[in-house]
């Protein structure tokens, strides 16, 4: 029995490797892979080292060629691994193959961002959008889950103990589906009745890549205080709050979720109804973070997902974050240059902040007169 003083050792990390394939071009790929590092520290994994196979195609039950996986197999034994993280999705077949070659768990990057977005979920609302993705996810995989229990299909004899149990779950993962896509039903139910109290404000959304500065933004413009952690997806739920000008100007702003590279779609389904507040705004503020050397493909990121929930066009103005950390005012004019009618601003020093506040309240005066008329 452990005395009330003594301190419980915290459970050890998780250690991971990671391992990539960087395509025939490669375009993109570091990004990505160093974006990996940070979604494995996000869910608690300490990552050991990496892989990266840069050639051939992908094989069809490893996913890296056989000298690759003998190579990452010597690692994972050799450093003591736990888990292996993967940059791409998986199949459930090329996971159970990797698992038994290398005597650890494997994981692919969507279900990765999964396990980040499960921890991460607080509301209800959120949880059941978590879980619902993660169920979907799963579905299509209990097949490949159950093969080396299943027969050969067709004919006497094929219903064997793996395709009863195989049906069975699946019928409990469906079931489960419809009971939370009826719940997340009621539960924009009530976020529809709470936007159309709102439609007669003007609606701002912040919209952006995860670890862009939005949260800490939006709390510099609002006096919010909604949470703020230097880590992916430290914000899974949409937060409106009032900002009001001295002349009682009012302007709705709300922050959402970021986005991501290679965003699970399952994710951006179940989060549609949080989703929604982009949707339904009158304008989105696309924050950028402008340190980020690979901001642009962070930009197409974002407006891919946008692309994805959006009915057409939406007024969409940039703003570029972060503008403390930048190497020089120049950087920050060459921005407004490059993207004309954008504002360079830093939530955290508050630089910019009062002709963003400016420029959003005079769209808000400019929406009532055109409502009036």
């Amino acid at each position: 029995m452990k005395r009330p003083h003594e301190i419980v050792n915290p459970p050890r990390p998780e250690r991971a490797l990671l391992v990539g394939h960087a395509g025939r071009d490669g375009r993109g790929f570091p990004g990505s892979f160093e974006e990996l590092a940070l979604l494995a520290d996000t869910a608690g994994a300490r990552v050991l080292g990496s892989l990266v196979q840069r050639r051939g195609p992908i094989h069809p039950a490893t996913f890296i060629g056989k000298g690759k996986l003998q190579e990452l197999a010597e690692q994972a034994r050799d450093r003591d691994a736990d888990l292996v993280i993967f940059n791409d999705d998986l199949s459930a077949p090329q996971v159970r193959n990797l698992e038994q070659e290398l005597a650890v768990k494997v994981v692919d990057r969507s279900e990765l961002i999964l396990d980040i977005f499960a921890r991460r979920a607080r509301t209800r609302e959120a949880r059941l959008q978590v879980e619902l993705a993660q169920l979907e996810y799963t579905l299509p995989r209990l097949t490949g889950m159950w093969k080396h229990l299943e027969r050969q299909a067709g004919g006497i004899g094929t219903r064997g103990p793996g395709e009863t149990q195989l049906e069975v779950d699946r019928r409990r993962v469906r079931e489960r589906i419809a009971v939370l896509r009826r719940d997340l039903r009621a539960v924009e139910r009530e976020r529809e009745t709470q936007r159309r109290k709102r439609r007669r404000e003007f609606r701002v959304a912040l919209v952006g890549y995860t670890n862009a500065g939005k949260s800490t933004l939006f709390n510099a413009l609002t006096r919010a205080r909604v949470f703020v952690e230097d880590r992916l997806f430290a914000t899974l739920d949409a937060t409106t709050r009032q900002m009001v000008s001295p002349e009682r100007q009012v302007v709705l702003l709300t922050d959402t979720v970021g986005f991501i590279r290679k965003l699970p779609h399952h994710l951006v389904a179940s989060f549609h109804s949080t989703l929604a507040e982009a949707i339904e705004a009158d304008l989105l503020l696309q924050i950028v973070d402008a340190a980020d050397r690979d901001f642009r493909r962070q930009m197409a990121a974002v407006e891919g997902v946008l692309e994805q929930i959006l009915e057409g066009p939406r007024p969409t103005t940039l703003v570029f974050n972060k503008a403390d950390v930048l190497a020089d005012a120049e950087s920050g004019h060459g921005l407004r240059v490059e993207y004309p009618g954008s504002f360079v601003v830093s939530a955290l020093g508050r630089e910019g902040l009062d002709d963003l506040r400016a420029f959003l309240f005079q769209q808000a005066a400019e929406r009532g007169l055109r409502c009036a008329s």
